[in-house]
């Protein structure tokens, strides 16, 4: 039986450039290599796509080759540049494992809609909806979910300080990760942390700090499919959890751990994977995204966000909540591949 060809996309221009491709490095890791030919696509951090030979540390160096891929659905795949001519590459389905802006957002998926090529995660819509945290907690409330007070700032929109209630977090509204993220304990720290929003994103969320234990859980599939993966609790030792953030992520973070799974009832824990799914349905979400949120003293669950292309690395909470519900990586990607190819993802 022939391997399916699978296209991994990776790197990418956003400020999660990093993550990403160690997360392609994962995947690649368990990709298996009597079903799947893998064809590894690095974008670099200026926007250049290149076939290359994987995603490791040298890739960018190595010997690669100018690639795109092709809008048009007769070609079906890639184009790649040889000796001043374009050779073809048909795919059977593609991999995003992008992060953050124009990887997460919607903007692969428009083109990969274009191509006509099966992929993995959700759709354009659902991408774009996810990504704007703004837009996905006013969706959210209008399915009856509960959400934290936010307030949305524009780039040329000012804010009154005394107009607060403190502690607040601010962020940039569509933007990946925790870059950009503050905590704001006083009217006097405000501008400052605009200001380190503002450099990643000129939309800017101020929202109000809920009190409760950050949780997250892992979704694959959807409707009847949809499986739910152990929930996890993220133990802070001290400030807030700012994940991608440390010098050598793999060995540790200086202020949390996450603890898989929660160490919570199992009430709740039923509570919040089903939580999980609603929020994931209510967003339109398919194929897998890894939804966080808060789980306060009173057991109400808060949405924090939702992350349509999780990260993948070796130390990422979405492999280790689905390995704990017994599904390793290996199975994820069947499964989600299986799904992709079928028309049953979203």
């Amino acid at each position: 039986m022939a391997r399916l060809k699978v296209g991994v996309l990776f790197g990418g221009r956003s400020e999660e450039h990093p993550i990403s491709v160690k997360s392609a490095r994962e995947v690649a890791r368990h990709l298996d290599p009597d079903k799947y030919e893998p064809f590894y696509i690095g974008i670099t951090k200026s926007g250049a796509w290149k076939l290359c030979d994987g995603p490791d540390a040298e890739w960018e160096n190595a010997n690669c080759r100018p690639v795109v891929l092709s809008p048009d659905s007769d070609v079906h795949g890639l184009l790649t540049l040889e000796q001043g001519r374009y050779a073809t590459i048909r795919l059977d389905v593609v991999l995003p494992v992008l992060h953050g802006t124009l990887g997460e957002d919607g903007a692969i998926q428009g083109l990969l809609e274009l191509s006509g090529i099966p992929y993995i995660g959700c759709d354009v819509q659902s991408s774009a909806l996810c990504m704007d945290k703004a837009l996905a907690y006013l969706v959210a409330r209008s399915a009856g979910i509960a959400t934290p007070e936010f307030w949305t700032v524009t780039a040329d929109e000012t804010v009154d300080p005394a107009a607060l209630t403190y502690p607040v977090f601010v962020k940039p509204a569509r933007s990946g990760s925790s870059f950009g993220v503050t905590k704001v304990s006083a009217a006097e720290e405000l501008p400052g942390a605009l200001e380190s929003a503002r450099q990643y994103d000129t939309k800017v969320l101020i929202e109000e700090a809920v009190a409760g234990s950050e949780i997250g859980c892992a979704l694959l599939g959807s409707g009847s499919q949809l499986v739910a993966g152990e929930v996890d609790r993220i133990a802070l030792s001290h400030g807030f959890f700012r994940i991608h953030q440390e010098e050598t992520p793999e060995t540790g973070s200086d202020n949390s751990t996450a603890i898989v799974p929660a160490d919570i009832p199992e009430a709740s824990r039923l509570r919040v994977q089903e939580a999980a799914k609603a929020v994931y349905r209510a967003l339109g979400c398919g194929g897998l995204a890894r939804v966080d949120m808060f789980l306060k003293e009173d057991g109400e669950i808060v949405l924090n966000e939702v992350n349509t292309f999780p990260g993948m690395t070796s130390y990422s909470r979405y492999p280790r909540m689905m390995a704990a519900a017994g599904l390793p990586l290996s199975e994820v990607i069947d499964r989600a591949v299986s799904l992709a190819l079928t028309g049953k993802m979203r």
